[in-house]
C-alpha cells in the first residue's frame, strides 16, 4: 500500500524489533490510516539490540507519534521509558509507546488484544474461568498476566522447562492473587485438569509456518465439546494443535485475533480515534494470502 499522503505534515509511528521483516503491522496500520483519512504512515525499524537506547532517544526528536515493540526488545525497553502503564508494569513488557509530548509511555496491548479477541470471535469472558497456557515465555506472560487481572478464577501452567513455569505462576499468584498451578509436560499433564477447565492457551511457537505439522504433545483425548482452545500462531490460520482439539469437538481460536485487537488498541492509544476494525483485518487477511501463509 502506498502513502497518497505522504509530506512534510505526515505523523510517523513505526515498529522496532529485530528483524522486522515479517511483520504484518505495517500493512494493518497504514490500511487503517488510509481508510481512516489520515495524514498518518507506519514504517517498520530493524533496531539492533545494540541500539535499542538510541532508538529509543530518537523517538521525541524524529517527532514519531507512537511505536510498537516487538522480540527482543518488549521487556529491555521498560527502564528506557518516562512511564508505564500499570497493566505494562505488572507484565514486565511493552508492545507499544505512545509520545506524549516528549514522555514516552509504555503500554502493553498484546494481553488486552488477547481478551478482546476472546469476546469478538468466541463470545468467551474470563471472569471465574479456569485456563491451562501451554508454554511460559513473553507471550504467555502477557496473556496470563491479563486473564488473571480480568478475573480468572485458576490457571494451570504447563512448560518443558517446568521451573520458567513456576516462576510465572508465582509471579501471577503473588501479583494477582489468582489460583495457580505447574503441570507436568506433555502427556504426563492430569487428563482429569485438562477435561475441567474452560480455555487451553497454547503459546509456543510449535506448529508455526513453515513446521505447520508441529504440536505439543497434549492429551486431545480429554479435550471435548464446550472448551475453547486457543493457539497463538496465525500462520497457518489452524495449526496441527487446533485441528485435533477441533475434532474433539472443542471450538478454536488461532492468533489472528490477538494480533488484530492488539493494532487496534495500539491505533486508539496513538491517534485517540477508533479503530476502523474491518479494514484492518481485511489487510491482515491480503498480506498473508500474498505471502502465501493462509
Amino acid at each position: 500500500m502506498g502513502f497518497p499522503n505522504l509530506n512534510g505534515e505526515t505523523k510517523l509511528c513505526g515498529l522496532f524489533g529485530f528483524p522486522v521483516e515479517h511483520s504484518l503491522s505495517p500493512a494493518m496500520h497504514n490500511a487503517a490510516f488510509q481508510s481512516s483519512e489520515l495524514n498518518w504512515a507506519y514504517l517498520p525499524f530493524a533496531v539492533h539490540p545494540d541500539h535499542l537506547a538510541k532508538a529509543v532517544q530518537g523517538i521525541h526528536p524524529l517527532n514519531l507519534a507512537g511505536v510498537n515493540i516487538t522480540v527482543p526488545h518488549k521487556q529491555r525497553i521498560i527502564p528506557l521509558l518516562d512511564e508505564i502503564e500499570p497493566t505494562a508494569a505488572k507484565i514486565g513488557a511493552v508492545n507499544t509507546i505512545v509520545n506524549c509530548g516528549g514522555k514516552l509511555v509504555g503500554y502493553n496491548t498484546d494481553g488486552a488484544g488477547f481478551i478482546r479477541s476472546l469476546a469478538e470471535e468466541a463470545d468467551f469472558r474470563p471472569q471465574g474461568k479456569t485456563v491451562l497456557m501451554i508454554g511460559a515465555g513473553g507471550a504467555a506472560r502477557a496473556v496470563a498476566f491479563t486473564l488473571a487481572l480480568s478475573g480468572c478464577k485458576a490457571i494451570y501452567f504447563t512448560n518443558r522447562t517446568t521451573e520458567t513455569a513456576r516462576e510465572l505462576a508465582k509471579e501471577i499468584a503473588l501479583n494477582c492473587g489468582t489460583n495457580t498451578e505447574v503441570l507436568p509436560w506433555g502427556l504426563k499433564m492430569p487428563k482429569e485438569t485438562v477435561t475441567g477447565v474452560d480455555l487451553v492457551v497454547q503459546t509456543t511457537s510449535l506448529g508455526m509456518w513453515p513446521n505447520w505439522q508441529a504440536a505439543p504433545e497434549f492429551p486431545f483425548a480429554a479435550v471435548h465439546s464446550g472448551q475453547l482452545i486457543c493457539d497463538l500462531i496465525y500462520t497457518p490460520r489452524q495449526t496441527s494443535f487446533l485441528q485435533q482439539a477441533a475434532v474433539q469437538g472443542a471450538t478454536v481460536l488461532n492468533g489472528m485475533g490477538m494480533l488484530l485487537y492488539q493494532g487496534v488498541l495500539a491505533f486508539e492509544l496513538w491517534t485517540g480515534q477508533s479503530a476502523p476494525i474491518e479494514i484492518m483485518k481485511e489487510a491482515l487477511a491480503r498480506q498473508l494470502v500474498t505471502e502465501g501463509k493462509s
